[in-house]
């Protein structure tokens, strides 16, 4: 059994926190700059080249990409034979809060839906955990804006909508958005489950790197056509019209009831920030 202390959590998590608001992924980087290479509308290509001197500018800086450093989701792999000595809510939220502060981090987090408080500090932030074999915990840090997460969906299709009501749920959901995530977006897509299961789903899909299919070819082959399909509504960089609308969608899914096919769409804008480690 190997022990962790919390400490070494919550000081990952203030790393990777601050790294992923500052750093897009080198497979996001790469995708947005390919689509500036086929982008021949004239203002969608202005909208992306404005975004590329966006994320090249806030590395440079070291100053987040976006001004909505969103609400922080951290999915946690832990190893069976890991031990974390201390409160793992409480060491997430505590990295999450010296991130904050030392990476000078909008805080967006309200105390209570309703009664809109600040936290001032962005915590706590939304835990995801999960088993896995080894002795190590994987620590991913997704910082999420909610310009994007607003424009999420979760339909409860009947079996007898198959793949055509899937395809038609995303279509609408993407179109429904429009210009609101900030696009060129990446769709994450759930499907099966439960009710609850499927957003997790969708969430967990945007984690997957863009140049990186389902590796099942059914799924596969579902996610381009949905990525043609989406780019031909002509949405565009920013809203403006052009030919990338999303930069990729991802799949996943899980077992289901026979009597249900819950659907859900997860949508993120261009700033796909995560950043990982494994501890």
């Amino acid at each position: 059994m190997r022990i962790i202390e919390a400490e070494h959590i919550a000081e990952t998590v203030r790393r990777l926190y601050i790294d992923a608001n500052r750093n897009l992924p080198e497979d996001v980087r790469k995708s947005i700059r390919a689509a500036r290479t086929q982008e021949t509308w004239g203002p969608g290509a202005e909208a992306l080249d404005k975004i590329i001197a966006n994320f090249e500018l806030a590395e440079k800086r070291g100053l987040p990409i976006c001004q909505d450093t969103g609400i922080t989701c951290v999915f946690l792999e832990i190893g069976r034979e890991a031990h974390i000595n201390g409160n793992i809510q409480q060491a997430v939220d505590e990295g999450v809060r010296r991130g904050c502060r030392e990476g000078f981090l909008r805080p967006s987090v309200v105390r209570d839906p309703l009664n809109r408080s600040n936290t001032g500090d962005n915590t706590p932030a939304m835990l995801y955990l999960d088993i896995t074999d080894g002795e190590k915990v994987r620590i991913t840090v997704a910082p999420k804006g909610f310009g994007s997460e607003n424009m999420s969906q979760i339909k409860m299709l009947r079996p007898s909508d198959g793949p055509e009501g899937v395809i038609a749920f995303v279509l609408s959901a993407v179109e429904t958005a429009g210009p609101n995530p900030c696009p060129p977006i990446v769709v994450g897509v759930g499907i099966g489950g439960a009710f609850d299961k499927a957003p997790f789903l969708a969430k967990k899909a945007l984690l997957r790197p863009l140049d990186q299919r389902n590796p099942n070819e059914y799924y596969a082959d579902l996610e381009k056509t949905l990525l043609e399909k989406i780019n031909a509504l002509g949405i565009g960089p920013q809203g403006f019209g052009g030919r990338t609308t999303a930069l990729q969608v991802a799949i996943e899914t899980m077992p289901t009831h026979i009597a249900g096919l819950p659907c859900a769409v997860n949508i993120n804008c261009h700033v796909t920030r995560h950043a990982m480690e494994a501890i």
